[in-house]
């Protein structure tokens, strides 16, 4: 039966949290991990369907995977691949399993991966991987909704995004570690997470610089270079960003453990001009709190280091309440203002037109039955639940599940009252602390 969660909101959230590894960082670590031959041993992987989707991909390539959940670990031995297709009953689940493109034509000259499809929150399509591949010397056929790229002597090249595509910048970063030269990635993605799987691959045995800016240059190395490894994934900036916003929302205090600060500069600075505190504790501990109505402000998505598209729909929420008028842009995914519709059902009242998002701040919502739409949408519902007045029940949890690690009984730890169960039980538990209480 369908899960669904219940929140009555209205407790301000109090207490620690400590964020998982980066759902969008440790998916590509793993499909990297087949370029070297042995076992690599991946730590603070999240235990996620996202996750699940990607091994059951590397898998059906030959490769050996073990997940141990207690230690948060993947065992990932690639030393023979039997396959070279990536189905579609698989890719089809998750867009980023699509990654495996790159690595396969990079170690196996050949490769054949299913499109990926739409999603939810709008088209984002394949083209730069496509011409980035066939500017590297791969040959691509797309026939029956596949890729079939074939390159026995991939080469260096230049190599210019029309724009800073994430997906591609990655798959011709694994594309390129075994071409023979340099390749030079213009206008290439910067996020953290471009970073992240710079640095697992120079582990690894790769040559790269310039990850983290709008140039990557990629020096090929050979096979017998690479060599099977041990990391430890990057904490994941939209979780924490996720539990800043719940904790401003309802207007508690609370300690934020394994974060990264600078991976959310600009986030932390809109939060600020919302009315928050943001303190930092450690290099990686932050507090985070909010006393008062916030304020309204203005928003615009962007590539990183700019304000971060996944956390828009929260963002949203946020200002639902605050005094003023906001204006929210969203420049990236014509479809990401599918939580406008639920949040309207809660009292938000918010004017939609195109990518534009006009939001008038309310005395407060009221708990209502909303939907999640895709994973972000679902995490600003949960703000807006928390925020609410009354009781709220949100619907298809398998999007959130995608993203955040054990999330209501880390909001239950905090003092969200806050359930999971199914449409066939009489009786569901609260997690909190230790503690389990039947209603």
């Amino acid at each position: 039966m369908a899960e669904k969660l219940k929140i009555v909101g209205g407790n301000a959230l109090h207490g620690e949290v400590s964020i998982s590894g980066a759902k969008n960082a440790v998916l590509k670590l793993m499909a990297a991990a087949i370029l070297a031959k042995g076992e690599t041993i991946i730590h603070n992987v999240p235990e996620l369907t996202d996750v699940q989707i990607m091994l059951r991909v590397i898998e059906g390539l030959g490769v050996k995977t073990k997940y141990n959940k207690a230690n948060k670990t993947v065992a990932i031995d690639a030393t023979n691949l039997t396959s070279i297709t990536a189905k579609y009953e698989l890719v089809s689940k998750m867009r980023a399993s699509f990654i495996v493109l790159g690595a396969l034509v990079s170690r196996c000259k050949e490769a054949i991966v299913a499109l990926p499809g739409g999603c939810a929150i709008g088209e984002r399509r394949v083209d730069f991987h496509i011409k980035g591949l066939e500017a590297l010397g791969a040959e691509i056929k797309i026939e029956n909704g596949y890729v079939h790229a074939k390159a026995q002597n991939l080469k260096g090249t230049d190599i210019y995004l029309d724009i800073p595509s994430v997906g591609a910048t990655e798959n011709l970063m694994l594309a390129a570690i075994l071409a023979d030269g340099a390749t030079r990635i213009q206008n290439a993605a910067q996020e953290p997470e471009i970073v992240d799987l710079a640095n697992f691959l120079n582990s690894m045995g790769a040559d790269i610089s310039g990850a983290g800016t709008s140039e990557i240059v990629i020096n090929g190395v050979k096979q017998e270079d690479l060599h099977p490894i041990e990391y430890t994934t990057i904490p994941d900036r939209i979780e924490a960003g996720t539990y800043m916003a719940a904790i401003i929302a309802t207007k508690g205090k609370g300690i934020i453990k394994n974060v990264f600060p600078s991976h959310l500069t600009f986030y932390n600075s809109k939060l600020i001009k919302m009315g928050a505190n943001i303190k930092l504790i450690e290099p990686t501990v932050i507090e985070v709190s909010c006393n008062q109505r916030l304020n309204a402000v203005n928003i615009v998505t962007q590539p990183y280091p700019g304000f971060p598209t996944d956390l828009q729909s929260l963002a949203m929420a946020m200002l639902t309440t605050a005094d003023g008028v906001s204006i929210i842009t969203e420049s990236l995914y014509e479809n990401r203002f599918m939580q406008v519709p639920e949040l309207r059902r809660m009292g938000a009242d918010i004017h939609q037109e195109r990518n534009h998002a006009l939001v008038r701040g309310v005395k407060s919502l009221n708990g209502a039955n909303v939907k999640a739409s895709d994973l972000r949408a679902g995490a600003s519902l949960i703000i807006a639940a928390l925020m609410a007045e009354g009781e709220s029940e949100i619907e298809a949890l398998h999007h959130i599940d995608r993203g955040y690690e054990l999330f209501e009984t880390k909001f239950a730890n905090m003092g969200a009252n806050i359930v999971r169960y199914n449409d066939d039980s009489e009786t569901v538990e609260i997690k909190k602390g230790n503690v389990n209480a039947s209603i």
